[in-house]
């Protein structure tokens, strides 16, 4: 049996970092080789399988249904405000917004500045930048289909199951909407996907953590519906708020960060 409050957050949180994980390995396709690029995703794949087998599997089974909806419940809410803090601040100009085709040309920039690439052959710095990438977005996707999956359903397994079906789903449908476009997602609206999906972690956060710690809700999981608006209602009273005070220029571009790191270890 699906459990759909498994299947859709996953899908939509998965789907933003997938993007942002594809956005990487296509420029290091496109300037360096895609040798290089597809084998970093692919051996980072195999990785967190290997490590969503031994510590996700240990983490569903062994650990109590009460406890792992307070704790993760907890967990939830603090990365849901994380996501939502940067959505306001991008919604009320006071934070730039994020835009796949800057980072795309930005990137292709940096490591074209390398210079001395030999696109015929392996290369080790754009190996290491797609399994970097795809690791890291990958890591929070392992966390998402687990943390959801697991409290989501009385049957953890069968919630996991669910959630990991939402996040493949995702998986498919932005590595084909990449083999179509060749280049950036700009027609997916990120920004919008992450306000939605911060939404929807404090909203799951708040009702977990609130049954972990033994609150009766009214209407039980339909009480969701109300959290989700108070916390959209407060969101947009905050963006109305901080609008006077927006300053930002519209897009941004990459963090240089992971290109740097990789650039110190070649």
């Amino acid at each position: 049996m699906m459990v759909w409050s498994s299947v859709i957050p996953a899908f939509l949180a998965s789907t933003v970092e997938f993007v942002e994980a594809l956005t990487i390995v296509l420029v290091v396709g496109v300037t360096i080789n895609w040798k290089s690029s597809l084998l970093g995703a692919a051996i980072a794949t195999l990785t967190l399988a290997a490590l969503v087998t031994v510590f996700g599997s240990t983490f569903v089974l062994l650990v109590p249904i009460e406890i792992l909806r307070l704790v993760i419940g907890i967990i939830l809410v603090l990365f849901g405000m994380q996501w939502l803090k940067k959505s306001v601040l991008r919604y009320s100009g006071l934070k730039a917004l994020h835009d796949e085709a800057a980072i795309f040309e930005e990137e292709m920039r940096q490591i074209k500045a390398i210079g001395g690439i030999d696109s015929r052959r392996f290369n080790k710095f754009g190996f290491l930048i797609a399994y970097k990438s795809v690791l890291l977005e990958g890591l929070e996707v392992a966390f998402i289909v687990v943390t959801f999956g697991a409290t989501a359903a009385i049957d953890k397994i069968q919630g996991v199951i669910s959630a990991a079906i939402g996040a493949s789903l995702a998986l498919l449908v932005v590595v084909l909407l990449g083999l179509v476009i060749r280049g950036p997602l700009t027609k997916i609206p990120e920004n919008t996907l992450k306000f939605i999906v911060g939404i929807m972690l404090v909203t799951f956060g708040t009702f977990w953590a609130g049954e972990g710690l033994g609150v009766k809700w009214p209407l039980q999981d339909l009480f969701l519906i109300a959290l989700a608006a108070f916390f959209l209602i407060l969101c947009a009273a905050i963006v109305r708020w901080l609008k006077p005070y927006g300053f930002a220029p519209k897009t941004h571009g990459i963090d240089s960060g992971v290109i740097e790191k990789g650039r110190m270890e070649e």
